[in-house]
């Protein structure tokens, strides 16, 4: 089975490293972990950017599943990027993983960055919008989307001290993986 390795671990100082990492973790499990930095891209190139989004279609595509890192990336949210393909994926009916080392809700979440508070029956945010509270780690699309399709949210009891590096509930979707393809 080959695993599209979805999440912001590319924009580590360290990317190339933690790539390496999920690959080596998915081997052991006997799969193939396909990580976007694997892509031969001119970074030079006037089309640089549309040369990646190009080679990580290609690659979903070339993929069975997605095992996608939605840890809270510049916010409290998934990284916009990682959420693309997480529903790219789940459009083409694949299998469909991912983790968060953030267990906090949504909505606890988005208090660390800006006032919340409940006003009629709702919560909302320092602009006055409201704010989606369902108890959920993230978005409900992301979460419906990963359990009608693949596996629900992975999320440690507590969070990490290092989120980045901290790679076991990344291992617990690849053994998630790993006895799909055992049971078919």
């Amino acid at each position: 089975m080959k695993i599209y390795l979805a999440g912001p671990d590319v924009f580590l100082p360290d990317a190339v490293e933690i790539g390496r990492r999920k690959a080596a973790i998915c081997t052991a499990h006997g799969l193939t972990g396909l990580y976007p930095l694997d892509n031969a891209i001119d970074l030079t190139a006037s089309d640089a950017s549309r040369q990646i989004f190009c080679g990580n279609e290609a690659m979903m595509d070339g993929a069975d599943a997605i095992i996608a890192n939605l840890t809270p990336f510049r916010g409290a949210g998934a990284d916009p990027g990682t959420v693309y393909e997480l529903g790219y994926m789940a459009g083409r009916r694949k299998f469909c993983l991912a983790y968060c080392n953030d267990p906090a809700t949504y909505a606890d979440r988005l208090g660390r960055f800006m006032a919340v508070t409940p006003e009629d029956g709702r919560l909302v945010d320092a602009q006055g919008l409201t704010v989606e509270d369902f108890g959920l780690v993230d978005n409900l699309m992301m979460i419906h989307a990963l359990e009608l399709h693949g596996c629900p949210l992975v999320t440690p009891a507590q969070m990490p001290v290092d989120v980045w590096h901290d790679l076991a509930a990344f291992e617990a979707c690849v053994r998630m993986a790993a006895a799909r393809l055992i049971a078919t």
